[in-house]
């Protein structure tokens, strides 16, 4: 199958077994084509083919073998974010080829090389899902952060996140965002994000981070030379400007990092919303490209915490709740939104590349 070919086919995201290992393959060619990631998407594609062969030693063995959901694992991207960190760490030169976008015809057996000769390297990182903190992602925030000051909500905002990762996001309040043409954030800010705006711009206004808290599984310490390249491999390597950004965001969390704490997201959250919320002020969970990998148990927790929050919520304390996050029917990221008092009602705002290359607006 070639890659122009390759063609994304909904199917259970539960699904198991070889059929459903290699379904994830292919879909993952036809998303990284689509988005414009055409690297990546020879490096699924490489590896799709791996399955049908006996190459690529204990690694794809342990693949083609798969027990879990190989779509809701995210099984393609994380081979491929090992392969990635052998490139970024100089340890497979054979791989520059493809990384630098030659196209090279012997692609796949470059790649069943590398992968039998670093088997002790790429293992572990079947282990976990893939880590895609990206600071793009928070203009989409911004943007429905803005929205909901203009529906009335107050804009001093303290933000809970979910599914953190290194954090990235919850130093939002100190990056830069032109929305449209709608500009909000310090002037002097490194971090200068200015996505491709579709439609009209947002609502014109400011709001002011007071708080800012998150939680994941197995959180990022951008400070660690080591969890930043790890994080660094989950970018795809077409996209240089999202390199710069995970510099500059590496270089805020030096200056003052950011609150994360290890713990499962409906744990973390029930705790939070405890806490007593201070007057004037609009508390948010937030999250991003998360929502799949959490277990549909703990999924139904965290919307029965939310909907008994809402209940509590007042005027002069309301609630909100922003995600940007896949839709498994149209296979594009949706930014929602609900709020109380007002009520639950999801409002999708827009859609959104996945790492935050562009926004269109419905508003």
């Amino acid at each position: 199958m070639a890659i122009d070919k390759a063609r994304y086919v909904a199917i259970d995201p539960d699904a198991t077994g070889p059929e459903a290992v290699a379904r994830a393959f292919e879909n993952q060619v036809a998303y990284c084509r689509d988005n414009g990631a055409p690297i990546t998407a020879q490096i699924c594609q490489s590896l799709r083919e791996l399955l049908d062969t006996d190459r690529g030693g204990a690694v794809m063995r342990r693949v083609r073998r798969w027990a879990g959901p190989a779509l809701s694992d995210a099984l393609p991207l994380r081979v491929a974010g090992g392969l990635h960190a052998l490139h970024l760490g100089g340890e497979e030169p054979a791989l520059s080829a493809i990384y630098e976008g030659l196209g090279p015809t012997d692609a796949t057996e470059l790649i069943a090389y590398a992968i039998e000769r670093h088997e002790a390297f790429l293992m572990p990182w079947l282990d976990g899902p893939p880590q895609t903190n990206e600071a793009g992602r928070s203009a989409s925030f911004a943007a429905a952060f803005l929205w909901l000051v203009d529906q009335g909500l107050p804009g001093n905002f303290d933000l809970l996140e979910i599914g953190s990762s290194a954090g990235i996001n919850l130093m939002m309040r100190r990056y830069r965002y032109d929305l449209g043409g709608v500009k909000v954030g310090p002037k002097t800010s490194r971090m200068q994000i200015t996505p491709e705006w579709r439609g009209s711009p947002p609502p014109e206004g400011n709001f002011d981070i007071v708080g800012a808290a998150g939680c994941d599984v197995a959180p990022v310490d951008l400070t660690d030379e080591a969890q930043a390249l790890r994080l660094k491999a989950y970018i795809w390597p077409e996209f240089t400007a999202r390199f710069a950004r995970m510099d500059a965001a590496i270089e805020a969390a030096k200056t003052f990092p950011p609150e994360i704490v290890r713990r499962r997201a409906a744990d973390f959250l029930a705790e939070r919303l405890e806490r007593p919320q201070e007057e004037g002020t609009t508390r948010v969970l937030m999250h991003s490209v998360v929502w799949q990998y959490i277990p549909q148990p703990e999924r139904d927790r965290i919307v029965e915490l939310m909907e008994a929050a809402g209940d509590r919520a007042r005027e002069d304390t309301p609630l909100a709740w922003v995600s940007l996050e896949a839709n498994r029917d149209t296979h594009r990221h949706e930014l929602t939104v609900s709020y109380w008092p007002d009520g639950d009602m999801r409002r999708r705002l827009a859609t959104a590349h996945p790492h935050g290359k562009w926004i269109e607006w419905r508003g």
